[in-house]
Order: C-alpha cells, then structure tokens, then sequence
C-alpha cells in the first residue's frame, strides 16, 4: 500500500532532509510536489486542499523556518498533518457494554465484507481474548452462510446457524439470544452486500439496525476503488450510524488515496485495515505509522509488534543463546529464520515496514513475488541431516544433486548458499554485538548488489 505516493515523495523528502535553509518559496515549490503526488494516488480533492493549507499554515510559521534544522522540521509537519487527516490515533473498538457486545458489518458487494468478519473473530479473539460468535444475516447469497460457516470453523469461533428464508432481524435477535446463553462476548453480524443507491436493501439494512441495537456499526470498503471509498462511506454514513470503517485489499492499492481520503470526509474513524486473504490479515489502523509509511520513514513499531506475536520465541532464545556462545550457525538455524519470516508475509510482507523502501527501484523491489522463501526453504530439506549441519561438504556434485531434489537450478543452491554465507557473517559479528553488522545482514537478505533472491 502507498508504494507509487511514497516513490513520489520520498525525492521531494530526501531534497528537504539535507536543506540548512527554507524559504517560503522553497516551501511552496515542495508543496506543489506534494499536492501533485496526493492527487495521483487517488487522494480527494477536498482532502489534498486542506491538507495542503494546513502544511503551508505551519511551515511558513516559526516552527519550520526559525528551525535550527529546517528540512527535517518541515517533515515532520508534514507527517503530523497527514496523520491528523486520517485521525490522530488508532481508534479502539467500544467492546464495554452488557454482553454480548453486537458488531453489525455493512458494505458493497465483492468489498471483502465475509472475509473480514472472520478475521475480526479471529483478532478478538486471540488479541483481546473475547469469546466470539458470528452470524450471516446475507438471505439473498446462500453461498454466503455456507462461506462463512466455513470460515468460523478456520478461525475456531462460534458460528449461529441461518438460511435464505429467515428474515434478516429474526435471524439476529435469535444469535443474540444464543450468544447470551453461551456466554458469548462478542456476536458479529455479516449482512448482505448492497448499494447506497439501492433504497429497499438500505431501507432493510436500517431496520436491521434499530431492531439489534449494535455497538459498533463498520463500513467495510474496498481502498482499491480510492476516492469513490470516502464518497460511498459517505453514503453509508448518511443512512446508518457508523462507528468506523474497515479498508479491506490493501496490498492490492498502490495509491492509498482512501487511506488519506476516508476519514476526513465520513469523519468517522478507520479502524482496521486488511490484507490478504489469510485470516490474520487485519491490522489495527494506526495513522501516525501509515503516515510514517508513506513518507518512507517505515514502520518499525508495527514491525516489532508483528515479530513479538509470530515469530517463535523458544526458538529465536535458542538461536540467540547458540549464537552468544559463538557457535556456528547452519543452515537448519537459517531454514528456521526463512520460517518464521514466512510467517510474517515473507520477504514482500516486511518491505513496506522498512525505512528507505521507497528509495529502491521498482525494477528490484518487482523481483519480490513471494515465493522467495519457499523456494530456499524447499532447497534447504533437499539436503541431508549432515550437509544442513556442515555446509562446508557441499561441493559441486552435491549441490547438483540437491537442486535436482527440490526442483531447480545448480545456480539457486549457489544463491542460496551466498546468501547463508551473508547470514552468517551477520551472526558470527551479532555474538560481538554489532547492530551495524544486523543492519548489513538485511540488506544482503533483500538482494543487496547482487539483485533480489529466486527471480
């Protein structure tokens, strides 16, 4: 998400960086680039004008150009307004009332909406420790409760059964009445797609409302259609009380304009973001890191928080303790490693939280598909027990044989095995506690001079 708006203005931000001196006409010339770069991801007109206007407030002002460092001080405006723009701070869901706590889910059809209701089961359950229930209220789509029963299996919550020719309402006050019985905390409701200029199904969807009471009522919105996002949320907003909204596809939208476009004009909070199709794919929406983001300053917060939740910890204080002692890593510790970065999304899943990103050619960061990790973990069990201990044995007979095994080249084992090469020198210089060394490591793992792995 956001790579073309962060390509675009991480010129304009690195030219700033290293400026001892602003001018307002300095300023102005960078906003113009920046106004340019908001209207081509897709960013409302509306948004981009009073973003713009509030930047320019501020840098012409003391804060920017008595700054002893002008440059960095006018970024960091920009990043403050932009995360302003789309609400400050993460916006919690209002789970404090009687149980169960009722969740209606509304949206467009094809937005994401089924899927989106399981990986919210999931996140509050496992982040939040809810017991959770959910029900489809979708009569018009059979396929819909079958989908969603299916899905409530996967993510191990409750799921109240319904069928086509149940009214919506009764459908809902009887999971509700379940979910009471159960000890439910939290009932989820998914309804069927529709359109704001379809009056019947909003007329339905309104009864729907009124008769259940929910806490939270999220749009959820495809962010690939861009601006058309904020405008139909606003359609939405008009007819229901919205909580908040829920931006689903976003690894698929490069421009990220309904990021910076929904809140402001719905004024209502974004409250998750999706990616993906897997089940843990929701995140919670955090302004001021995807303004971090787009300004290509990275995310680590979000990236320590994503390695303290997947990445095995048993495993990573063994490695750590090995490591300390100046044992040699191998390439059992490396196929771990590979692992449990699958786990995170894979080389592609980390790329966007790193700082600099936007920086790198398209050329190269293109080269990333995925399937850079499965292809080396599937080198690394092509071997025996002993070659993965001793990568020293592996000469050239060997390395044929285990290409052959996993189904590729003599040239990706020699990749592979520069790449460990890279790896464990990055750890032999860790047990002397060089950061820098770490730091050096991860650009190898990302290509480094010698191009990206497993094209």
């Amino acid at each position: 998400m956001f790579e073309s708006l962060t390509q675009r203005l991480s010129g304009t931000i690195e030219r700033l960086r290293g400026r001892g001196r602003l001018t307002e006409e300095n300023i102005r010339e960078s906003l113009r680039e920046v106004r340019i770069a908001l209207l081509e991801a897709d960013v409302a007109l509306p948004v981009v004008q009073a973003l713009i206007e509030r930047i320019k407030v501020r840098a012409v002002g003391q804060e920017v150009l008595k700054s002893l460092t002008p440059g960095q001080a006018l970024i960091k405006v920009v990043r403050d307004e932009m995360t302003a723009v789309m609400g400050a701070q993460a916006a919690d869901l209002n789970l404090n009332v009687p149980a169960p706590a009722v969740i209606l889910m509304a949206g467009l059809q094809g937005a994401g909406k089924t899927t989106t209701v399981a990986k919210l089961a999931k996140h509050l359950k496992e982040k939040r420790k809810k017991k959770v229930m959910v029900v489809s209220a979708d009569v018009y789509r059979p396929a819909a409760i079958e989908q969603l029963k299916q899905l409530a299996q996967q993510v191990d919550v409750l799921f109240f059964p319904s069928s086509a020719d149940q009214k919506p309402e009764a459908i809902v006050k009887a999971a509700i009445d379940d979910a009471r019985k159960s000890y439910v905390d939290v009932l989820i409701v998914d309804t069927a797609g529709r359109t704001s200029i379809d009056e019947a199904m909003m007329a339905e969807i309104k009864a729907l409302h009124a008769a259940v009471n929910p806490v939270e009522t999220l749009f959820v919105v495809d962010s690939m259609t861009g601006q058309d996002a904020a405008v139909t949320a606003k359609h939405f907003g008009e007819a229901l009380p919205l909580t908040g909204v829920v931006l689903t596809k976003t690894d698929g939208d490069a421009r990220g304009g309904a990021a910076l476009s929904v809140r402001y004009i719905t004024q209502r909070p974004i409250k998750f973001i999706g990616v993906g199709e897997k089940p843990d794919g929701l995140d919670v929406f955090h302004p001021d890191r995807i303004a971090s983001r787009i300004l290509d300053m990275g995310d680590v917060l979000s990236l320590v928080e994503q390695v303290e939740q997947q990445v095995d910890q048993d495993k990573a204080k063994k490695l750590a303790e090995k490591v300390a002692k100046g044992k040699k890593f191998d390439l059992n510790d490396m196929r771990d490693q590979l692992e449990q970065m699958q786990n995170m999304g894979g080389l592609h899943g980390l790329m966007d939280k790193l700082p600099g990103m936007g920086q790198i050619p398209d050329s190269v960061k293109s080269q990333v598909t995925g399937k850079e990790v499965p292809r080396m973990v599937a080198i690394i069990n092509s071997m025996t027990r002993k070659e993965r201990r001793n990568p020293g044995l592996l000469n050239g007979s060997r390395r044929a044989r285990i290409a052959k095994g996993a189904g590729m080249t003599p040239a990706d084992v020699n990749k592979l095995m520069k790449q460990y090469q890279q790896m464990e020198k990055m750890m032999s210089k860790l047990s002397g506690g060089g950061m820098k060394g770490l730091m050096r490591g991860m650009k190898g793992m990302m290509g480094g001079r010698g191009g990206m792995p497993f094209r």
